[in-house]
């Protein structure tokens, strides 16, 4: 079986964060530093860029989250219960998270509209108008909400399916015996 789009689409955005990102805030970090040291003095406004990469790592990366189960769960107690409870617990727990999602959402597109209408820009030598990093932000966060909407509603359908595993892989827990099977054929692969 394929991979889902959703999940495809949020590993692309995640690595766009981390690589791209991330590494494009490490030269200009790297270049601040060696100016600092030899110039005495600041030649890029870093800090600035790398508070914006910051942002867009985390609206660009939430989504992956969902789709690896990489959240934090503490479930001790439900990955204990009779499978009807567990699932109620599962589609609660996927529920607010969807909720949590959208309300991020749409606040950030009142703060990325906001930006644009009043035409801010940041107040160092850049002078970047505020609403591009905060429209990448949002980019992330609505992503982030569309994929957290889709699971339980995926999750609800293979309910009403009667697909147990189905359930379980959009929005269960992760298995603990699984993952530490997986971590350990990892280490075995390991020169």
């Amino acid at each position: 079986m394929s991979e889902p789009l959703t999940h495809r689409v949020s590993r692309w955005l995640a690595w766009v964060a981390g690589a791209v990102i991330l590494f494009g805030c490490a030269v200009p970090i790297t270049i601040d530093v060696l100016a600092r040291f030899f110039l005495n003095r600041s030649v890029i406004e870093s800090f600035e860029i790398s508070g914006y990469g910051l942002a867009a790592c985390i609206g660009l990366g939430m989504a992956y989250t969902v789709t690896t189960k990489a959240h934090i769960r503490v479930d001790f107690i439900v990955s204990h219960l009779p499978f009807p409870l567990r699932a109620a617990c599962d589609l609660l727990a996927s529920s607010a998270l969807a909720l949590v999602a959208v309300a991020l959402a749409w606040f950030a597109w009142g703060t990325v509209s906001q930006s644009w209408s009043m035409g801010a820009r940041s107040m160092s030598n850049l002078q970047i108008p505020i609403f591009i990093p905060q429209g990448i932000w949002w980019i992330g966060l609505f992503w982030f909400a569309c994929v957290a909407v889709l699971a339980p509603l995926q999750a609800i359908w293979r309910l009403l399916r009667r697909d147990r595993r189905g359930f379980d892989a959009a929005v269960g827990s992760a298995d603990l015996d699984a993952e530490i099977d997986e971590a350990v054929h990892a280490a075995g692969d390991r020169p």
